[in-house]
């Protein structure tokens, strides 16, 4: 009685079919595996946006800046970079401390630092 295994031989084929499975498999779990890693490695980095650098557009997407607060951080940024986050609340108005704890808890930084409150 023939069978298919009978039929191609030793069965060689079906061997390296399920090799070729088992790899494709290996290979997408390795990709899954790296991108997590490269992911967790980045973690906040991958969020930050100084405030010194963003476009109008960028600055709106934060929630709590809105368009009339982005505004205000544009025309006051046309004056010259911020230096940290007092110089941004001084400058800019309706930026204080809870603001900016918010701000920054979204991944706002002034000069890659995030907001600190002091101790």
């Amino acid at each position: 009685m023939s069978t298919l295994p009978n039929i191609l031989g030793d069965g060689s084929v079906f061997k390296a079919a399920k090799r070729v499975a088992q790899l494709g498999l290996l290979r997408v779990l390795f990709r899954a595996l790296v991108s997590s890693l490269i992911v967790l490695m980045c973690g906040n980095t991958a969020l930050a946006l100084d405030i010194n650098q963003a476009s109008e557009a960028e600055l709106d997407s934060i929630k709590g800046m809105g368009p009339a607060l982005s505004a205000k951080v544009l025309k006051a940024r046309a004056q010259g970079p911020f230096i940290n986050w007092a110089d941004l609340m001084q400058r800019v108005s309706g930026i204080r401390q809870n603001k900016s704890k918010q701000l920054s808890e979204q991944g706002l930084t002034v000069n890659g630092q995030a907001f600190a409150t002091k101790p």
